[in-house]
């Protein structure tokens, strides 16, 4: 990542301010070394902006900027290699959730559009292809490595595999900084995480000729959606794209900012908090115009490719979700307001409509 080209932002600022859509960028680091004034004050920080606006900006989260350049690159070389290499390594099943997604297969939607997703594919595919990564170990969905094809493949796996583990550290932590900002036990949710059920997902956005934007005004690079576990950290390069619809209904550009990770809270999370969190719609389009651009300067080239990493959190499988302590009572006037259903099942059902 070339962070000499991103937003540079005071630690104090806010990330994103517009639309009544406000993105806090929160230091992280005091919950892992502060006293506990300074780790609730950062777990009400993180908490409050997910029951606001649905996302946060982290930065000294923990996870060094050489890291995450090392998995851009790795990233970038794997979906450089030929189509057919990766079709080899093709996902199969939402059960699995795991191997080459191509360019045109997934559809992202809103949980109230699957209906219609065949329909919504067919006018504007999202323009995109990604590599699914799961948890390894287990039985029957094991991740489809390119370790056998060459070096540069083993090295791929021992990247990807490195930093799984350290993004599930730091979803540990930060389920930890949402318990205290629940007023909940700050480990309530180590037993909900502890297997690591989640998903690194590479995507890799090819650069696009603006044409394409320009003659059909519902295409996107990834459509309009909400992501369906419990929270996601999200690695921007930096050309951007990534827009959060506010409250007014506007998309605003939610734009890099150096050695920080986007983390929003997911489908799940606001299942299981009673809607107490908010999961919020975004998607990803073309990257903003140039600032040097001028109006009815020839627009006809193609926009760059862009890259970006996902992992995306979600409880233990097995685990039943249901409303947590303190979101529902007679004590607050509020009822559970969904049916309880294990986090696998839940998932599973979201994939099968998404592919």
């Amino acid at each position: 990542m070339a962070s000499s080209t991103m937003q540079e932002i005071h630690p104090a600022s806010t990330a994103v301010n517009k639309d009544d859509l406000m993105i806090p960028l929160i230091d992280f680091s005091p919950f892992f070394t502060g006293t506990p004034s300074d780790k609730h004050a950062v777990a009400l920080s993180i908490t409050n902006a997910f029951k606001t606006s649905g996302f946060v900006y982290l930065k000294s989260h923990g996870i060094p900027p050489s890291v995450v350049s090392r998995v851009f690159a790795s990233s970038a070389r794997f979906f450089a290699r030929p189509q057919r290499q990766k079709d080899e390594l093709g996902w199969t099943t939402p059960q699995s959730n795991r191997g080459y997604v191509a360019i045109g297969r997934e559809k992202l939607t809103t949980v109230d559009q699957t209906n219609g997703v065949d329909d919504l594919r067919a006018s504007a595919p999202d323009i995109k292809e990604t590599m699914e990564l799961g948890r390894e170990g287990v039985e029957g969905l094991p991740n489809r490595w390119p370790d056998h094809l060459d070096d540069e493949g083993k090295d791929f796996k021992e990247t990807m595999q490195t930093f799984f583990e350290m993004c599930k550290t730091l979803h540990t932590q930060i389920m930890r900084a949402i318990a205290l900002g629940m007023s909940l036990p700050e480990h309530f949710f180590d037993d909900y995480v502890n297997e690591g059920d989640n998903n690194l997902r590479l995507l890799h956005y090819p650069a696009v000729s603006k044409e394409v934007f320009n003659k059909n005004p519902d295409q996107v690079r990834a459509g309009e959606h909400s992501d369906y576990g419990s929270v996601t950290l999200l690695f921007q390069d930096k050309h951007g794209g990534l827009q959060v619809r506010s409250p007014k209904g506007t998309f605003v550009d939610a734009i890099p900012i150096a050695d920080t990770i986007v983390v929003n809270a997911g489908d799940l999370l606001a299942r299981w908090s009673n809607d107490t969190i908010k999961s919020t719609r975004h998607r990803v389009i073309q990257p903003p115009a140039p600032v040097n651009e001028e109006p009815g300067e020839d627009n006809s080239g193609d926009y760059p490719a862009r890259y970006s990493i996902a992992y995306f959190c979600n409880p233990n499988s097995t685990k039943l979700i249901e409303a947590l302590p303190g979101t529902f009572g007679e004590d607050i006037d509020v009822a559970k307001k969904y049916a309880d259903i294990t986090a696998g099942d839940y998932l599973v059902q979201r994939l099968t409509a998404t592919y």
